[in-house]
């Protein structure tokens, strides 16, 4: 049962995260504005990061992390939450839960870029065929076939992508430093305290009869559901399951949010759509085999959404 609780948790997070793509488009912009929703879901989280300390005491943070701690807030919290709020807003979430899945790719990258990592003739193919079929759905964004995508959705969602990978490379150190609830604890209680002044306007005014009457639920759900509790059931994860492992559950996400999406009159899926995916998860296998044969890897906690 041990050896059977991480893949559950792996299961569990990643079908919610899923879940994510469809339900903020239905919230996204017709009832809640974007910078409305990011500060209420950011508010949310850093409410939940404290119920913990009900009973576990506070770790204490040195004070050179601080300025670390900040910088992953406004990083993992603030532009990767904001991104991908209001690229959703705009684009659909087949293509936006499919440009997500590069960001192995993109951690390879930096990671070569910053020294930690090196390229091989199967990393350097796996990294150009996925980010081929990345800038492939992005581009066809503007094709006039896509009516339910947008160029600059794509471009959002990727630039979401690329600020997940970014921290997961720069900011290795100070996440493996401290308990997950710790992170939690700090990252989402500034990124809360940067973003509400900004979105504060957008929650007052928000439409709650309409709300109420018509999206209740997709809006519960990702005000309360896709940040908190799956973060710390991957960092459970992660203690017994390799990150190279854990990564191949990113596959589910695309394929429960096309089958959520397409049941719920949301998207359509185009042909071309499934071949670039296909590219993409190609180019992320080639790259994943590589650290699979390694009896510890590289790779940080990961955190999403």
């Amino acid at each position: 049962m041990n050896k059977f609780k991480p893949h559950l948790a792996l299961l569990v997070c990643n079908v919610i995260w899923a879940m994510d793509y469809p339900f903020y488009t239905i919230v996204l912009p017709h009832y809640v504005r974007p910078a409305g929703m990011v500060a209420a879901s950011l508010f949310v989280t850093a409410l939940f990061s404290l119920i913990p300390l009900l009973w576990q005491k506070a770790e204490r943070v040195d004070r050179k992390d601080i300025r670390k701690l900040v910088g992953a807030a406004l990083l993992i919290g603030v532009l990767r939450k904001g991104f991908i709020m209001f690229g959703l807003s705009k684009t659909s979430p087949i293509d936006g839960s499919i440009i997500d899945t590069i960001i192995p790719l993109l951690v390879l990258l930096f990671s070569v870029l910053l020294g930690i990592d090196r390229f091989t003739k199967r990393k350097i193919a796996g990294l150009t065929l996925g980010m081929a079929g990345a800038i492939a759905v992005v581009v066809t964004g503007a094709s006039s076939a896509h009516a339910h995508s947008h160029l600059w959705g794509n471009i959002l969602i990727l630039l979401s992508a690329l600020a997940s990978s970014v921290y997961m490379v720069w900011f290795k150190k100070v996440v493996s430093k401290y308990k997950p609830t710790t992170l939690m604890r700090w990252i989402y209680c500034i990124a809360a305290i940067v973003t509400l002044p900004f979105g504060l306007g957008d929650i007052v005014h928000a439409d709650y009869p309409a709300i109420a009457r018509h999206a209740l639920f997709p809006t519960l759900f990702v005000l309360t559901v896709p940040t908190y509790i799956p973060n710390l059931m991957l960092n459970y994860a992660l203690k017994y399951v390799a990150p190279a492992v854990s990564s191949i559950y990113t596959y589910l996400q695309p394929v429960l949010a096309i089958a959520v999406s397409v049941a719920m009159g949301l998207d359509r899926l185009h042909a071309d759509t499934v071949i670039f995916a296909v590219v993409i998860f190609v180019g992320v296998g080639l790259v994943l085999q590589t650290y699979s044969s390694r009896k510890r890897t590289d790779h940080p906690v990961t955190s999403r959404h």
